[in-house]
């Protein structure tokens, strides 16, 4: 009974929510879509002729706003679960991490990328630190592989969560870009500890 009362809540809650609500209207697969829109109109990075690397990309919200706006340069969406077609998207489903990955998206692009996004979230244990310390591996070797791959003025920008990993990314951020900064859109939910990540300009370290 408990059980089925907190599905139901959170069924109630979900419904109420504005973002989710415009997500169906508009046809995104993802509420995320807007943060992603949103910081895109802080930061002004998006533009039609761009090289954008999704990773984590699954169900794919973050990849239908990207291709909104660059509808003339190269997008690939990579994530361990699979993802239905989004037009003008390539994806790969597989772990960014393994070396044959990482050649498949240096082949596909055959240069620097511009962009490289990651809205990736470790799998909830129910543990909402170590959550958050998953989370911020994955930003690390998300960072790891932009600064291999972005241009020298190329943008990265990633989900964290604020935690015990936060001094080590806002570290090496630091140390591998010329502009760090760190944003919670108005689409993020108040009590997640969510923040966003926006770097610009690889350093050489």
């Amino acid at each position: 009974m408990k059980k089925n009362k907190k599905s139901k809540n959170w069924l109630i809650k979900k419904n109420k929510d504005p973002f989710f609500r415009q997500s169906k209207i508009q046809g995104f697969r993802s509420r995320s879509a807007f943060k992603l829109i949103e910081m895109n109109k802080k930061f002004k990075f998006l533009k039609k002729n761009l090289s954008l690397l999704d990773l984590g990309s699954s169900p794919g919200g973050w990849s239908q706003v990207a291709r909104k706006e660059i509808y003339n340069g190269k997008l690939l969406a990579i994530d361990i679960k699979p993802m239905e077609k989004i037009n003008n998207v390539n994806f790969i489903e597989g772990d960014f991490r393994k070396k044959e990955i990482h050649e498949n998206i240096m082949r596909y692009f055959d240069n620097k990328v511009d962009v490289v996004l990651s809205d990736m979230a470790a799998n909830t244990s129910g543990n909402k630190d170590l959550d958050a310390y998953n989370t911020g591996l994955l930003c690390l070797d998300a960072m790891t592989l932009a600064t291999k791959v972005l241009n020298e003025e190329g943008v990265f920008l990633s989900k964290i969560f604020m935690g015990s990993i936060f001094g080590e990314i806002n570290e090496k951020s630091k140390k591998c870009f010329k502009k760090v900064v760190k944003f919670k859109p108005l689409s993020s939910k108040k009590e997640s500890k969510e923040i966003y990540i926006f770097c610009k300009g690889v350093l050489k370290i």
